[in-house]
């Protein structure tokens, strides 16, 4: 301890603050106690300690690091407070010294001390050492040694700040690099050999990281942090990056890195890796964005294969995040009825009459406008909503194509064709869903036609076999869409109660490109469709072409005997008035 007087000088000082110092206690009398205890190295603590010799502020504390005279740093908690004008010197600490730091004299008859300043300054190396390795202890992975997420977060909201700062220093550019990486089968490892093997995999790939950092520091100001994010995560944070050549660098040459085998607990393991590499403007970006695009950049090197880098791609990732946005409200969509239906004309190849049409489902979405099937039906299918939203369509179709028999009791009736997914077979009971709708609809059973792709269909056992005989024992058509992607194979169509092949449009468009070529057009893609034609006109199987677009394609379809058709040529998708209006033409007319 020591007294000071207003002016911030040592009035005197106790032993142990000489001790501290490694300066005898005399030698302190009449030095600027700022200057010992570096209380003026940053403004606001020289504006606090102002404050307190003149009596406007009660107490200052900090914490401040100190040399002593052998050389030697150390920590010293700091305090200045006034001294009590009403009574002897304070008993602010136990120090039996403390009577001795204050000088003779400061003692009046009244008892009443002289006005001056009491400066403690206490030893807390020995607490900032400990603060110290507990902090080191929580920033760092015990496995690797390498910072743990929490560091690598800090560091990296750190360096946003510093990228995002108006220049003024060397070694920014005001962008932030960042390559995500996991290891592929990390998993296998642990599962067939233990954790311990597979943390001594993952402390030997951190060595191998931090060799890549290092390497790409040569020439730069600092090397890129390498942090251990959890499990077999690991990322590679480049601070000032100078844009995506140098990431890809980065990201190729931990690739090349993990190529050569570890040699592990007497074994040669092998593992590879994939990375997702992001690299932008710090000036608007944020630690949780730069991390989520992180993260879907990885997840789309895994899904690309595996053992590679891949750039982020904002393009990408609005459509991913449009998907998103569209499965969160798939189910609650059905329940609005955001959907409606539109119905695409089959004609008669030979006369041109409506034989029927092919329900089409499209989502009026309020966000996104109206989307159709590519947009939405593979979401459905996967998180289960295609039940729902099929139940919807077949009973909406069906309730249309008794309404069209209705109003035109003098033509035969059309039927609608409506397509199934597979997931709809197994998730839901299409049969008593068919037979349902069919009563109440009164729609007759073969005015209803459901497609199935040729892919599920020729893989078809168990459940969905005997639901699709079930229905075809109804007296519902069932027809292959797409024929002629998949399996091809019309001999297991035998087997199968399909009554109806949709050839794929891509045989149909082959027409068109063969008759506008320069050449003499090859006869090849109508052999293989006149073929197909035949044949399935031996199994008692009617064929519809998808994708008429031209009189011609019409012409060539019609004498190889195709039975109906459906393209632009004679409509796009239309309301139900439309189909009306065509109901009341007798004929589709060319569009």
């Amino acid at each position: 301890m020591a007294v000071l007087d207003d002016q911030g000088v040592v009035v005197s000082a106790n032993d142990t603050f000489g001790a501290l110092l490694g300066t005898p206690p005399g030698e302190l009398t009449g030095r600027v106690a700022a200057d010992l205890v570096d209380l003026t190295s940053d403004g606001r603590t020289r504006q606090a300690y102002g404050e307190v010799l003149r009596g406007r502020q009660a107490r200052l504390r900090c914490t401040r690091r100190l040399k002593h005279a052998d050389g030697r740093s150390m920590w010293v908690q700091v305090t200045v407070a006034p001294l009590p004008p009403e009574r002897p010197a304070p008993h602010l600490h136990p120090d039996r010294d403390t009577a001795a730091a204050l000088p003779p004299g400061t003692r009046s008859g009244s008892g009443r001390p002289s006005p001056g300043v009491l400066l403690s300054v206490a030893d807390v190396s020995a607490r900032r050492e400990l603060q110290a390795r507990l902090r080191h202890v929580r920033l760092h992975d015990p496995v690797t040694r390498l910072p743990n997420r929490t560091m690598f977060l800090e560091r990296l909201s750190l360096a946003l700040r510093t990228e995002s700062a108006p220049s003024g220093g060397t070694g920014t550019s005001g962008r932030v690099g960042l390559c995500y990486l996991d290891l592929d089968g990390f998993k296998a490892v642990n599962d067939t050999l233990g954790h311990h093997v597979g943390d001594r995999l993952l402390a030997a790939v951190a060595r191998r990281l931090t060799g890549c950092a290092d390497r790409a520091a040569a020439g730069r100001a600092g090397a890129p942090l390498v942090a251990r994010l959890g499990g077999d995560e690991f990322a590679l944070l480049v601070e000032g990056s100078t844009g995506t050549e140098q990431l890809a660098d980065l990201a190729e040459s931990v690739l090349c890195a993990l190529q050569e085998p570890f040699e592990i607990a007497g074994r040669k393991l092998s593992v590879s890796a994939s990375i997702g590499v992001v690299e932008r403007q710090a000036a608007g970006t944020s630690a949780t964005a730069l991390m989520q695009a992180a993260d879907t950049t990885l997840y789309w090197a895994k899904a690309d294969g595996g053992a590679r880098w891949t750039l982020f791609d904002p393009e990408r990732n609005a459509h991913r995040m449009t998907r998103q946005a569209l499965v969160s409200t798939l189910r609650a969509a059905v329940e609005r009825g955001e959907f409606t239906l539109e119905y695409q004309p089959l004609v008669g190849m030979e006369d041109g009459r409506l034989r029927g049409v092919e329900a089409l489902v499209r989502w009026r979405h309020p966000q996104f406008g109206v989307l159709t099937p590519n947009r939405f039906i593979t979401l459905a299918e996967e998180d289960g909503s295609i039940v729902p939203l099929g139940r919807w369509v077949l009973a909406t179709a069906c309730r249309q194509a008794r309404a069209w028999q209705l109003a035109h009791p003098d033509e035969p009736p059309i039927f609608v064709s409506v397509n199934v997914a597979v997931r709809q077979v197994w998730d839901s009971d299409l049969v008593a869903d068919v037979a349902e709708v069919l009563a109440e609809t009164q729609l007759a059973p073969q005015l209803l036609q459901l497609e199935l792709t040729e892919s599920a269909v020729m893989g078809s056992a168990g459940r969905p076999l005997q639901a699709l005989r079930a229905l075809s024992d109804m007296g519902v058509r069932i027809a292959i869409d797409d024929f002629g992607t998949g399996y091809s194979n019309l001999a297991y169509l035998s087997r199968l109660p399909v009554s109806a092949l949709k050839l794929d449009g891509s045989f149909v468009r082959g027409f068109q490109q063969l008759a506008g070529a320069a050449q003499p057009p090859s006869p090849a893609d109508e052999v293989i469709v006149e073929a197909m034609i035949q044949l399935a006109h031996r199994l008692g199987l009617t064929v519809t072409a998808e994708c008429v677009e031209t009189s011609d394609q019409a012409s060539r379809l019609r004498r190889i005997g195709c039975d109906t058709g459906q393209g632009w040529l004679y409509s796009r998708p239309v309301s139900p008035d439309r189909i009306s209006e065509l109901l009341d033409g007798h004929a589709c007319g060319r569009r």
